[in-house]
């Protein structure tokens, strides 16, 4: 791999055609493939010749998985056109080829052969370097994700639902179908369907002593998670070659809280327990292959990283250097490089100007799952006009995230305004008092519709807009993009990954562990504070549980504070002080349980 960062998915069209951007600088992003309608939009927006763009039609048998490989296909042509045209390029200041080394990990063998080809004065030998330069380049990969829960069953020609229509699995097979080498990123926990129907495609096995072409992520959020789901996985003959793991509540999209385990000792336990796991996982998965006929004797390459509020060259060396991790993922601050990711412009000022307020956990998402928001969107000013209006929710057009069905025989989205007016209705024939309705109508009023609002600012930025189509842009940065605060262009940005160049300078920002201590304090008490009226054994245990975790987690960072100055300048007093009183803020946590004694 040339870089020892990624680009995760974005929201659905933030990062839908990152790859034609960045991929031939060989640096990594990830595609959602979950909205095959825009999917199939940016297949004709990108087509080379538009005369010969041929529209894959709903009305046709399994539309859905052909959109998807018609557009993976496309972005595997354009990008190996690209590759190639970057190969023969001269070595001048501008031309992308002196762009892609200059970008290049300032301790990497291919850049350190740049800068020694740069030095070289004889005409012949100077050629000689830049001609075995050429053959060292490499592409960012194509990788896709697939939101596991994202999985709404449809129906086939008979009328009668059908498992292998859902959208999961067609999202898969669309993917599996592709002409890529690459990697599929699984997120938001396991779909046993979804996970055992990986095992019908030929490319996630190996075959003839070659690697498998298509390669397993696990995105994570600890390490029970992960073993298990990966067990699973290899006693059917499939590998995971990434565990990439990522911060529970300090990341964008959707935020997946553990039960209290902060990321330092997350990262500690994978650390630990890295080689044990892998061993473990090949006795499966050897035993496995050998059942189908394949043989292999060597475990494969796996793979870990981290994600989720990552801000500083420091912190990026520290993570990847004392954890012992293959490489890091930056997300949220790349929406601020438009050369990278699609940002409407309206959206892309707002963000400029946001404070560390204007980013919060919230529970717009229909899908149940707190989800990171941002208060200036669009979206988010038109949901609220709606509710003054008398028109809570929005229309639903895509019916991605269908599921309820508490008022209808066949699901509907909590976003939708057909269930928000149900519910709305319902909620005036209970009893409650004025606050108790209110916080109830929130509740009910705080979802917005993903499936529009997270791929408005693509159409927007590229000119896509169809005629009355909703303009309202949803976006879900994480909390650490408050303290970047201009737009950046992609050099600058890699340059600050790496150390090369510092945009936050002079910008107080406590270091990531801290953030997402305060991240997690604040889901606690949020969590107490809905329990207080209606609680349970169980739960008063649960809430004790986090908030021992939490305590654990600040001892823990204290072991670590010598380690963490010998990579950071900025790691002083601040951090001991910062821990300090988080655990007094901690400890004086009442449970409602506790709080009764």
């Amino acid at each position: 791999m040339s870089h020892t960062f990624h680009i995760p998915v974005l929201g659905l069209g933030y990062s839908v055609d990152a790859p034609l951007k960045i991929a031939r600088y060989g640096i990594s992003s990830v595609v959602s493939i979950v909205d095959d309608e825009l999917i199939e939009r940016m297949r004709k927006f990108h087509y080379p010749d538009k005369t010969k763009y041929v529209p894959i039609e709903k009305t046709e048998a399994d539309f859905r998985p052909k959109r998807i490989t018609a557009y993976l296909n496309l972005l595997h042509e354009l990008v190996n056109k690209q590759h190639n045209i970057l190969k023969e390029q001269p070595f001048i200041p501008g031309s992308d080829i002196t762009r892609y080394f200059e970008l290049l990990p300032p301790n990497s063998v291919d850049k350190e052969a740049y800068d020694e080809m740069l030095l070289e004065s004889n005409p012949q030998k100077k050629s000689h370097f830049q001609n075995k330069l050429r053959t060292v380049i490499l592409k960012g990969s194509i990788d896709v994700n697939i939101m596991s829960k994202v999985d709404k069953i449809n129906y086939g020609k008979d009328g009668l639902p059908d498992d292998r229509l859902s959208d999961a699995l067609a999202a898969l097979k669309g993917y599996a179908s592709s002409l890529l080498s690459s990697s599929l990123v699984l997120s938001a926990g396991m779909n046993p369907r979804l996970y055992s129907y990986l095992e019908e495609f030929a490319d996630f096995f190996p075959s003839a002593g070659h690697a498998s072409r298509k390669k397993i992520i696990l995105k994570v959020s600890d390490y029970r998670s992960a073993i298990i789901q990966a067990k699973f996985l290899a006693k059917k003959g499939l590998w995971v070659h990434e565990f990439r793991i990522e911060s529970g509540l300090n990341c964008g999209g959707h935020a997946f809280a553990t039960e209290g385990f902060l990321l330092g000792p997350i990262l500690e336990e994978f650390k630990q327990k890295k080689t044990e796991m892998i061993s473990t996982l090949f006795e499966s998965f050897q035993s496995a292959l050998e059942d189908k006929g394949i043989n292999i004797a060597h475990e494969p390459q796996t793979r870990i990283t981290v994600q989720g509020g990552i801000g500083t060259a420091e912190e990026n060396e520290f993570l990847q250097q004392y954890y012992q991790l293959d490489g890091t993922g930056w997300g949220s601050p790349f929406l601020l490089v438009p050369e990278a990711t699609n940002v409407d412009d309206e959206t892309l000022s707002q963000l400029t100007t946001a404070g560390e307020d204007d980013f919060y956990i919230s529970g717009a998402s229909p899908l149940g799952i707190p989800f990171n928001n941002f208060r200036k969107s669009s979206g988010e000013i038109q949901r609220i006009k709606r509710i003054e209006l008398g028109r809570a929710g929005s229309p639903c057009t895509k019916k991605y995230l269908v599921s309820n069905t508490e008022f209808t025989a066949l699901p509907i989205c909590t976003a939708s305004r057909q269930y928000q007016n149900l519910k709305i209705k319902d909620l005036y024939k209970k009893s409650l008092s004025e606050s108790e309705y209110q916080k109830s109508f929130q509740y009910i009023t705080e979802k917005v519709c993903l499936c529009e609002g997270l791929s408005s600012s693509v159409y927007i930025k590229n000119g896509m807009l169809k005629h009355k189509e909703n303009k309202a842009v949803t976006i879900c940065p994480g909390p650490n993009t408050a303290y970047f605060s201009r737009i950046y262009s992609l050099d600058e940005m890699v340059n600050h990954i790496y150390g090369k160049l510092n945009l936050l300078e002079g910008v107080n920002r406590p270091n990531l562990f801290v953030n997402e201590l305060k991240l997690y304090i604040s889901y606690l008490k949020k969590d107490v504070e809905l329990s207080i009226k209606v609680i349970t054994d169980k739960k008063n245990k649960q809430l004790e549980r986090f908030k021992e975790e939490l305590l654990n987690g600040i001892d823990y960072y204290e072991t670590l504070l010598p380690e963490l100055k010998s990579y950071s300048k900025t790691v002083n007093l601040s951090f001991k002080k910062d821990l300090d009183q988080l655990r007094s803020v901690v400890y004086h946590i009442s449970t409602p349980l506790l709080s009764e004694v």
